[in-house]
């Protein structure tokens, strides 16, 4: 049997326990809040650095900047197309973002031998369609798959576009793109395995009031030895990059040798034409401004400036005093 203890037994054991009070914890003062843990995941595709993206999202707007150009010319209204994001997933992620119906044009980058796609939403290929046949820019609200009429409609396009892709991408590297055929579903494409990591680049077209998207697909594995080469260098060589630089100078200095004609309006009255008829030389005609009043001073038929005239260096002349704006800043202030 177990050997029950007596009351006392238990007290000389309690006694000889001494219970201590925790000291309170130190208070560390303005301590730094914990940072959230995020849990990264590691299936996600980070091939591309930064720059290399900032790189081709420069060579893509060279692009697109081309084409828009074009499709204002061919469609005879206002196109504009800008790019909205390049990012890097998986080729069965993109597969299942592509929607069905759609419009993919895969053409070949013929220095790898590898195929690449151009995805046009059917209904921008709609609204070309009916833009180029005399209709409306609206097209179709809803999607439906392109005949094989309509595809040799805006075949010409495409091959176009592709062209301008090819000069855009001449910045960094030397591809050749060459259109191979026509697909309405991403599972028929297959130009790439399905982990394989591709880049994709989104665009914004708009024809008229309307907006229509736009990808462009590329697999990794057809860029490799031109992302080995990119770098943030290269983005000072696209012409977009140095647009403002280059152009506005260009542009200044050629305007700043126009010669225009300025004509100096001492004066206007109103006669009649019985007295018009009965002017002979030497008539004088009163317009009722001082001689010392300023007098306008009109470039291209519209008054720019006010001045004074008077003669400089044996010759008639006005001097500028002020110009028309800050005239009527003037009077809007004593008003």
């Amino acid at each position: 049997m177990p050997e029950i203890l007596s009351q006392q037994e238990i007290d000389s054991l309690l006694s000889g326990i001494s219970f201590e009070q925790p000291a309170p914890a130190a208070v560390v003062p303005d301590a730094p809040p914990e940072r959230e843990a995020i849990t990264f995941d590691f299936r996600l595709p980070h091939r591309l650095s930064k720059n290399q993206l900032r790189t081709l999202q420069a060579v893509h707007e060279s692009f697109a900047e081309a084409l828009s150009s074009y499709l204002i010319a061919r469609l005879q209204t206002t196109v504009s197309i800008g790019v909205t994001s390049v990012d890097q997933l998986f080729y069965s992620e993109y597969v299942l973002s592509v929607p069905s119906p759609s419009s993919l044009f895969v053409f070949r980058v013929v220095e790898s031998d590898a195929l690449a796609i151009l995805e046009v939403s059917p209904q921008l290929v709609l609204a070309m369609v009916a833009r180029m046949l005399g209709g409306a820019t609206e097209g179709e609200k809803k999607a439906r798959s392109i005949t094989r009429i309509e595809q040799n409609i805006v075949r010409g396009i495409m091959q176009r576009a592709l062209g301008d892709l090819q000069k855009a991408w001449k910045t960094i590297a030397d591809l050749n793109f060459k259109l191979e055929r026509y697909e309405n579903e991403g599972d028929f494409a297959q130009i790439a395995p399905t982990s394989e990591i591709v880049l994709v680049v989104s665009f914004e077209v708009g024809i008229g009031d309307q907006k229509y998207l736009m990808n462009l697909c590329f697999p990794t594995f057809a860029l490799e030895n031109v992302l080995a080469k990119l770098n943030v260098q290269h983005y000072s060589g696209f012409p977009g990059a140095q647009r403002e630089s280059s152009w506005s100078k260009e542009i200044l200095k050629k305007v700043g040798q126009t010669t225009v004609t300025a004509v100096g309006v001492l004066g206007t009255t109103t006669v009649t034409l019985r007295d018009l008829m009965a002017l002979e030389p030497g008539a004088v005609l009163r317009t009722g401004i001082p001689a010392a009043a300023e007098v306008q001073l009109v470039v291209g038929s519209k008054p720019r400036f006010m001045g004074r005239a008077g003669v400089s260096n044996g010759q008639l002349a006005v001097k500028i005093t002020r110009s028309v704006s800050e005239q009527s800043k003037t009077e809007q202030s004593n008003g």
